[in-house]
C-alpha cells in the first residue's frame, strides 16, 4: 500500500503480492511508484482505469505479467483512491502495510492532516462521519443492540432506545471525526482540528490495508 501527494491530489495505490520478501524488493517498490506517476499523469482514478493504462510503452496488464513471471508471485492492482483538496496528505505506516490519504478544506495544514491520516491509519474508521455510514451498516448495529439488549434481560420495548444509545458509541469509536484523537483523546478529532481554525475540517479520506 503507498500514498503519494501531487500539488492538491493525493493517490492511495493498493498493489498486491504474495510475501513481504517481494514487496520490499527494488522491483516491486519502483513499479509501485511508477504506477503512482502514471495515475498523476493521466488523471486516473480507479483500478481498472489504471489496469487498462499504458506504462513505459506497455499495457499496465502486460507489465504486470511480466513482472509476476520474475518474482514467481501474483501481483495484482487491488485498488486505486484519489483525494482532490485544498490540502492533502499521504501516509504511508512503516512497511506499507496500511495506507492513507486524507483532504482538508483549507490549505497550509500539512501537519495536521499527517496527524488525521496517521489516526485513519491506526482505527480503521468505517466512515467520514456519523452521516457518511450507510443505512445498511445502521440497521445492523441497532438489530445488534437490540438482540444484545434482550440478551441482557431489557424488555422488548426499552430494546430499541438501548440500540440507539449503543448506536452513539458506535459513530464515536468509527467515524473519523468522532473517534477519540490518538495524541489526546481527551477530545475528537473534529475537535482537534477546530482547535487550529473553527472552520477547519476533513474532506475526505481513504484507506487500504493489506488483505482489504
Amino acid at each position: 500500500v503507498l500514498g503519494k501527494v501531487n500539488g492538491n491530489k493525493a493517490v492511495l495505490l493498493n498493489l498486491s503480492c504474495e510475501t513481504d520478501f517481494v514487496a520490499k524488493t527494488d522491483d516491486f517498490m519502483g513499479f509501485a511508484n511508477g504506477l503512482l506517476d502514471l495515475a498523476f499523469e493521466n488523471n486516473l482514478s480507479s483500478a481498472e482505469a489504471l489496469v487498462a493504462a499504458t506504462y513505459n510503452g506497455t499495457p499496465v496488464s502486460e507489465a504486470i505479467i511480466e513482472l509476476t513471471g520474475k518474482t514467481g508471485e501474483k501481483i495484482a492492482v487491488s485498488g486505486l483512491e484519489v483525494i482532490e483538496a485544498e490540502t492533502v496528505v499521504a501516509y504511508n505506516h512503516p512497511g506499507n502495510r496500511v495506507g492513507t490519504i486524507v483532504g482538508l478544506n483549507k490549505a497550509g495544514f500539512e501537519e495536521l492532516g499527517r496527524d488525521v491520516a496517521m489516526q485513519a491509519a491506526a482505527m480503521a474508521p468505517v466512515a467520514l462521519n456519523k452521516e457518511a455510514v450507510s443505512d445498511e451498516v445502521i440497521a445492523k448495529e441497532i438489530e445488534i443492540g437490540k438482540e444484545l439488549a434482550i440478551q441482557e434481560g431489557k424488555p422488548e420495548a426499552m430494546a430499541e432506545k438501548i440500540a440507539q444509545g449503543r448506536l452513539g458509541k458506535f459513530f464515536k469509536e468509527n467515524t473519523l471525526m468522532e473517534q477519540a484523537f490518538i495524541k489526546d483523546n481527551k477530545q475528537s478529532v473534529a475537535n482537534y482540528l477546530k482547535g487550529a481554525d473553527p472552520e477547519l475540517t476533513v474532506t475526505d479520506f481513504k484507506r487500504f490495508s493489506l488483505g482489504s
